[in-house]
């Protein structure tokens, strides 16, 4: 569960260094690196210890697959709430393929638990 909420912080802040400063467009693109980057420095400082905590746990294949639905998430929630974004169909049902990627991922291991 360590790995899951480090994995989940650690993306809170690598979506806001990604796509934060879309809301200000004006600023100079180098400051907009520049802070992108410091963010990003927490962003790793999560993520690492949850790789390598989760791992043995969790197949690597299985980590970035954790890693890629949670991006998902938090990334659709930050379109909605922060850019003011509206999600269609069409994104709801590619979030749905790649959880479908999850099932697959996991599949031997929910075939060997049953």
């Amino acid at each position: 569960m360590s790995t899951v909420l480090l994995l989940i912080a650690s993306n809170v802040f690598m979506t806001f260094a990604w796509y934060g400063h879309l809301k200000y467009k004006t600023a100079a693109l180098w400051k907009v690196i520049v802070i992108s980057w410091l963010i990003a420095f927490f962003e790793y400082c999560l993520q690492v210890p949850a790789n390598r905590w989760g791992h043995g746990r969790f197949s690597a294949a299985q980590l970035k697959i954790i890693q890629e639905v949670i991006t998902l998430i938090v990334f659709a929630g930050f379109s909605v709430l922060y850019l003011g974004e509206s999600l269609r169909w069409n994104h709801l049902v590619a979030f749905a393929l790649v959880v479908g990627a999850v099932v697959f991922a996991f599949l031997p291991d929910l075939i060997r638990a049953a």
